[in-house]
């Protein structure tokens, strides 16, 4: 798989679960070197243009507060493990009426001068396993069309092209 692929019906996420709570794991290619792709995930100037406003200490054993741009998620996030330029681990906590407590992890690794990106949350409800799918699925898009010198795609519209597809995933799920 490659981000640099056009296709719109390219899903790159499975789900599960694991202690009664959804699962969704993503894997993609980017033509990116690891230490570019790592910037792009851990340092706040590039985050502000891909990802979301985060306040706080990003670095190590750090606390921070998030709005994503693609999805709307506002939390907080507490960075649990990071290993440059391979992997990082972040609890976080949503807020809300509701809220809820996950994690995700991400896990790089070189292929040459390309990077696998592994980015796996978990923590959310089962019943909502296939929007988060898709919600992520748009992150991880958004990173690559930062990585390759484009902006963000319409989150919304994307997330209604994938939400199909999640939701036959999701309807698997035992």
């Amino acid at each position: 798989m490659t981000s640099n692929a056009s296709a719109s019906d390219r899903i790159l996420g499975s789900l599960g679960t694991a202690d009664g709570k959804g699962v969704v794991h993503l894997e993609d290619l980017f033509d990116t070197p690891i230490d570019d792709v790592w910037a792009a995930l851990t340092e706040r100037k590039h985050l502000a243009v891909w990802y979301g406003e985060l306040h706080g200490d990003l670095g190590p054993g750090g606390e921070y507060r998030a709005r994503l741009h693609a999805s709307g998620w506002e939390g907080t996030g507490r960075i649990e493990e990071f290993e440059a330029p391979r992997h990082f681990l972040i609890a976080t906590t949503m807020d809300g009426d509701d809220p809820s407590e996950g994690a995700f992890e991400v896990t790089l690794a070189a292929d040459g001068d390309r990077t696998v990106v592994v980015w796996e949350e978990r923590g959310m409800p089962v019943e909502h396993l296939a929007a988060y799918g898709a919600g992520i699925q748009v992150h991880l898009e958004d990173l690559g069309a930062y990585l390759a010198g484009r902006g963000r795609c319409d989150a919304d519209a994307r997330w209604q092209e994938l939400s199909p597809a999640y939701d036959e995933l999701a309807a698997t799920v035992g």
